[in-house]
């Protein structure tokens, strides 16, 4: 198994797709007569990116009986185009449009019904395997044939370029991570978008090709979208030349108890590393450890929140322990923005929150948000994280690899970060990056969107630096550069 999954750069702006969407879709091609162009032009780029990626050899395509085979049959007509030994072995084809592709290669290059000895012959004469078995209509379980297809494919130490999906890889869930049921493809060739089976799975490398499709349709059908570095652009926040501490934003950070001093300490640095004006921390416990650039405040009584002026935002939960219902009921009366994350999320407050609220649960907190096991959350993030928004409302940030935002009309994924962010107290330093965004004027929706990209780009930063031994406090130190990276491409200063 690949350590993990290597995805697009962050600025490839794609979308993403269920299969249920992806029929749609075809049928909307269809019905504008696009649809044979556009596996043509699926085939086309196929083949173009093998022949540039792995140049020499000869190449096995393995062809399903749906519409991924046509497009396998397309892609193995250009690779003889263009001088490569084409083998092709194929179940029988079911789909109309790929039986037409089919006939226009027949006499090219050999085509054999798929059988397990054929498929051991041309795995020992072959160097790169074209998998286009299995596509977006694969719905588990695994026929035995197929099973032991699979397990010589990966058995054979080939170059594997998987069309769309790797053969046995659910589309629309995470996978098992069994490598025994599915291909492990070095290359996957996502057509107009990615599926959702190959964010949340480990899939080795992941390259969306552009069919010419109009944008208007891919947008009109998609899941969800990517975050671009374009959009974060965007929503930053910039300083006029008259900006003081105060017009940059006040954030309050509500956190901590004897022994957990340190998450609501990280989110002050986040917040503060995000460009926040002014950040006060308020908590039952002295905090040794808070940012000196920063205030604490110890606080005997959270009645006495009643006197303190109106920030521009509040991040909450941090380290608080049984407080964090009642602490979040005052503050959510207040009506300012707010972040609610760790202790403070909870099932109590569900009809307590307001536009401007912002949900950060893991997959074990938001399993208990929904009552739900935790493996229902990781196998289908996306519906884990609407049915999130519309219990509790808001903006919801589901973090994970990749993280996913739910917002009142949309569905979004970013695919900055890396696994080394996988460490104690990253999801404070988050808490207070969009907190700090929040109390700049961006909506719920923009800070989270902005907060979660700005937060994964200075994940990555450090890992570059560092790799699986970054800490928490180093993503926080690189928020800061991050920002300035994006603010590059304009003036920062107006």
């Amino acid at each position: 198994m690949r350590e993990t999954s290597q995805l697009p750069a962050p600025g490839s702006g794609a979308f993403v797709f269920t299969a249920q969407e992806i029929r749609e879709l075809d049928a909307d091609l269809a019905r504008r007569d696009l649809l044979e162009l556009t596996m043509e032009h699926a085939g086309a780029r196929v083949a173009e990116v093998i022949h540039a990626r792995f140049p020499t050899g000869p190449v096995l395509a393995l062809a399903g009986g749906g519409a991924n085979g046509g497009d396998t049959f397309v892609a193995a007509r250009h690779l003889h185009a263009l001088g490569r030994e084409v083998y092709v072995l194929a179940q029988g084809t079911r789909h109309e449009l790929a039986g037409r592709m089919r006939r226009r290669l027949e006499g090219l290059c050999p085509i054999e019904l798929l059988t397990e000895e054929r498929l051991c012959a041309g795995l020992s004469k072959t160097r790169v395997v074209l998998d286009g078995l299995l596509g977006t209509g694969f719905v588990p379980p695994l026929r035995e044939e197929l099973t032991q297809w699979i397990r010589r494919i990966n058995e054979a130490g080939k170059t594997v370029v998987s069309l769309d999906l790797p053969t046995g890889l659910p589309s629309d869930t995470a996978g098992d991570g069994s490598d025994a049921e599915r291909v492990r493809a070095d290359l996957t060739l996502a057509l107009v978008g990615f599926k959702p089976g190959l964010l949340f799975s480990e899939v080795g490398e992941v390259q969306v090709l552009d069919l010419g499709v109009p944008p208007a349709l891919l947008e009109r059908h998609a899941h969800a979208s990517c975050i671009t570095p374009e959009e974060v652009r965007a929503l930053l926040p910039r300083r006029v030349r008259g900006a003081h501490k105060g017009t940059a934003g006040r954030v309050y950070v509500l956190g901590g108890r004897p022994g957990y001093t340190g998450a609501p300490s990280l989110t002050a640095y986040g917040a503060l590393r995000a460009g926040s004006g002014l950040v006060a921390l308020y908590s039952r416990a002295e905090l040794p450890r808070h940012p000196v650039e920063s205030m604490a405040h110890r606080i005997e009584d959270w009645n006495a929140l009643t006197a303190l002026p109106r920030p521009d935002a509040v991040a909450l939960g941090m380290g608080l322990g049984e407080d964090s219902v009642p602490v979040a009921r005052r503050v959510l009366s207040w009506k300012v923005p707010v972040v609610l994350d760790a202790d403070a999320l909870q099932s109590e407050l569900r009809g307590a929150g307001h536009d401007a609220v912002v949900w950060t649960p893991h997959p074990g907190e938001a399993a208990r948000l929904l009552g739900i096991g935790t493996g229902d959350i990781t196998r289908d993030p996306f519906a884990a994280a609407r049915a999130l928004q519309l219990a509790y409302g808001g903006t919801v940030v589901l973090k994970g690899g990749p993280s996913v935002i739910a917002t009142p009309g949309a569905l979004r994924v970013c695919l900055a970060g890396n696994p080394g962010m996988a460490t104690g107290g990253s999801g404070d330093v988050l808490s207070g990056v969009i907190a700090a965004l929040l109390g700049a004027g961006l909506s719920a929706p923009e800070a989270a969107i902005a907060g979660v990209y700005l937060h994964a780009a200075a994940g990555d930063r450090a890992y570059a630096r560092l790799g699986y031994g970054l800490i928490a406090s180093d993503i926080a130190h690189e928020v800061a550069p991050a920002w300035h990276v994006l603010h590059q491409a304009s003036s920062e200063i107006l």
